[in-house]
Formats: structure tokens, sequence, C-alpha cells
């Protein structure tokens, strides 16, 4: 078993995400007591996707973030940097072009996607600025991008408590299902690190996109960004 450090060395996160890709949705479904699928139903609805377009999801995992947009007829790409992740997904879902790619370096060619979103995943990304910078040259002008992460919660006294669930229950709670426990250990301190909302979108809007705003999910829980590209 396997776990990254806040380092976040790309082979490090990629082998703790390989180790834990056979039950990662069962165990974020548990973990987050089902508000997961409250937040992909959001990213979904952000990214206002139609038929005819094509939305790039990296750090799809296993591709349960993609499948919204596959079944509403818009093309979609789930790329991530754990083979493990894909090949479950591949199982799971056969029919969507799972892609192995690192955000800091993608395999796509400039404007090729009117939409990217990146769910979860800025956060494990060693340089996360040099993806935004990423993310920005594979949009289309006009394209737009939706990030869904952990953030950091709006009253003061929740915040208090979430952050004691998050490095005292959340590690025990993964302890009995999930495939690597001590990955959550990880993922409990690299939400504690990561910069709040007004935050990151500074650092959005630095690496080239506009119109930054963001959007509250779970009273703070979690924050969804939202730019597009000039």
């Amino acid at each position: 078993m396997s776990r990254a450090s806040l380092d976040k060395d790309p082979r490090d996160v990629a082998a703790m995400f390989d180790d834990v890709a056979s039950k990662y949705d069962v165990t974020n479904d548990v973990l987050s007591l089902g508000q997961d699928r409250l937040w992909r139903r959001a990213v979904v609805a952000a990214c206002e996707a139609r038929p005819g377009q094509t939305v790039l999801d990296i750090a799809a995992g296993t591709g349960t973030s993609s499948e919204p947009f596959a079944d509403d007829g818009v093309d979609v790409v789930p790329a991530d940097f754990s083979l493990g992740m894909l090949r479950v997904g591949h199982r799971r879902r056969s029919d969507l072009g799972f892609t192995a790619a690192d955000a800091m370096n993608l395999p796509f060619a400039d404007e090729s996607f009117d939409v990217v979103t990146m769910s979860f995943g800025l956060r494990n990304v060693a340089d996360p600025d040099a993806a935004l910078r990423e993310f920005l040259r594979v949009t289309k002008p006009g394209g737009r991008l939706v990030v869904c992460e952990f953030s950091s919660p709006t009253n003061a006294a929740f915040r208090t408590v979430y952050s004691r669930y998050l490095m005292r229950a959340l590690p025990a709670v993964a302890r009995r299902v999930s495939s690597n426990p001590e990955s959550y250990v990880y993922l409990a301190e690299s939400i504690r690190a990561w910069p709040d909302q007004r935050a990151l979108a500074h650092r959005v809007q630095a690496a080239g996109w506009e119109d930054v705003q963001w959007r509250d999910l779970s009273g703070g829980i979690v924050a969804l960004h939202r730019a597009t590209k000039r």
C-alpha cells in the first residue's frame, strides 16, 4: 500500500490512486455521505456542454464524472494519469475513450476542447498553476473551465468541526471501506493545505483565464470555480 506526501511527486500520487481504484467510487460515496453525487451534478450543469461540443474531463478516475456528459450526447474524453483508475473505468464503460494524461503536459493539440473540467484533482497536481495554463492551451477561444475542488467552509464553527472530521473521522472510516486507508490520511492533509476559494480564484486568473467566479457547495466544503478563455 502506498500514499503520497504533500510534495506530490507524480509517481507517488499515481501509485496511490492505482491502489484505491477498485473501491474508489464506493469509498467516496461513503466518506462524503452521498454528497459527491450532488457535486457531480453541479459540475455538469456548470459546464453547460451541448451535443456537438467536446469536453476534457481531466482526473476523471473511473469515469463517473464523465458518464453524465456521454449520456447526454456530449463528446467527452475521460483522462487521468493513474492507469489503475483507467483500467477500472474501461471495465465499467468501455464505450468511453479513457486516455492516459498528465495535467501538466496534456497530450492534446491547442484549442481542442469547448470545456475543460477537473473534479477533485487539481489539489493532487505537483504544479497546479502549470496545469491551469495547460487547460487554457487546449481550450478553444470562448471555451470554459470548471474546477470542482475541496475548499474552506464559510461558517467558522462548522469549519472547526469539519477540520476535526478530516483529521480524525475520515481516516478511521476509510480503514473500513477503502483498499488503501493510508491514502485518506493524505487526502485529509491535502485538503487542509489547499487554498481557500478566493486564493484559488486568483490563481486561475493568474494562469490567463477570465471572468473567474466561484460558487460554494455544501457550505463551502467544496467550491465550484468557473472561468472562460478570451
